[in-house]
């Protein structure tokens, strides 16, 4: 079975395609997998050191700070789509699934054109607008929130989660061996602070202003910043070393999430499957400006089950702090948000989602 994944620019992309991936080979052994990604994305890197081939598309997304910017877009989108009909001419694949990203849509988009089975792995609970046309012809949609045929075909709808990393869907960490690897104190609250992959500037900077204020409730941070902020972070954490560790990206995140009582966290949607499996209570920032704020509409469908927190980002510089201390010194939430949590975990989706790509793709 051939098969190409599509999709990519961030982590909430890139690690779903790649589970994906994983389980593809482990339960058809001799599948041949293609990733496509977009040049100059994080796609390009990671992906190939989980030993998967890469092709990069020169594509861009819709850049809504400039205008300007946007002048080259529709040539860019065009070339795109002939590469991706070169490529799919090339691997005759006998399926295309797409995770999202700057390169899902000319792939599936030129898939669909040739008549090739195409399968959606859609992460959010407000799906964009590529995904919205590329649904009308995809064979399936995989989702991982319920009401989805507001946006698509409900025949084709299933429910089957977001993929997550097996070190997390398959937790074996102890909160004493979290603490131990990232040398934290064993008797002292934890809060894992994460913004996604590529840090989140409200949240660090919310940190950072009130980090003294923050200490004085004898509690520990990990604390992922991103590498624009690390710096910053690194010198304003200096006078903390014993108790706050600064990483610009953690890959043991299910070394971290061990380690946590609380978390600080972007709505995107694999940080919530992540944290659902993790059942760590959680104060969710959402940031703002995702397509069609989708990650508002993630992180409110666990606030309606008493799952989650949320602090606007707007808000975050007054709010953030002031709502961690409230949580920190209230156990019984602490104990029913885990609970809530653990009960919306899916912890086999990169399975369910490879069993129907093989059904579809062969």
């Amino acid at each position: 079975m051939r098969v190409i994944i599509a999709g990519g620019g961030t982590g909430g992309h890139i690690f779903p395609a790649v589970a994906v991936g994983h389980a593809l080979q482990r339960l058809r052994p001799g599948t041949e997998l293609l990733f496509v990604g977009a040049k100059g994305k994080m796609e390009m890197e990671k992906v190939p050191q989980e030993g998967f081939e890469i092709i990069g598309l020169d594509i861009a997304g819709f850049n809504r700070g400039s205008i300007l910017k946007n002048l080259s877009l529709p040539f860019k989108l065009i070339k795109s789509r002939m590469q991706a009909k070169s490529i799919i001419k090339q691997f005759k694949p006998g399926i295309i699934v797409g995770v999202g990203g700057y390169a899902s849509f000319p792939v599936l988009n030129a898939g669909q054109g040739l008549n090739i089975p195409t399968l959606i792995q859609e992460q959010n609970s407000f799906a964009g607008k590529s995904n919205k046309i590329l649904g009308r012809r995809a064979r399936a949609i995989c989702v991982a929130y319920e009401n989805m045929e507001q946006f698509f075909p409900k025949d084709k709808i299933i429910i089957t989660g977001n993929p997550v990393r097996k070190a997390i869907s398959e937790m074996k960490a102890s909160d004493g061996e979290g603490k131990m690897y990232f040398k934290l104190h064993q008797d002292v609250k934890t809060i894992l602070v994460v913004g996604g992959s590529l840090g989140a500037k409200s949240i660090n900077e919310s940190i950072d202003a009130q980090l003294d204020e923050l200490m004085k409730d004898d509690v520990q941070l990990i604390w992922q910043t991103g590498k624009p902020y690390y710096e910053k972070a690194k010198n304003c954490a200096a006078k903390y070393s014993d108790k706050v560790k600064v990483f610009d990206f953690i890959k043991e995140m299910d070394l971290a999430y061990a380690a946590a009582d609380i978390v600080i966290s972007r709505a995107g949607a694999l940080a919530i499957a992540e944290l659902c499996i993790a059942g760590r209570p959680v104060i969710f920032v959402p940031y703002p400006h995702a397509a069609e704020d989708h990650q508002t509409s993630n992180a409110m469908a666990l606030v309606k089950r008493d799952a989650a927190i949320l602090v606007k980002d707007s808000d975050a510089q007054t709010q953030l702090v002031k709502k961690l201390k409230e949580l920190l010194n209230d156990d019984a939430t602490q104990r029913k948000m885990s609970a809530n949590l653990k009960n919306m975990a899916i912890k086999d989706a990169d399975e369910r989602i490879a069993k129907k790509v093989i059904e579809l793709g062969s």
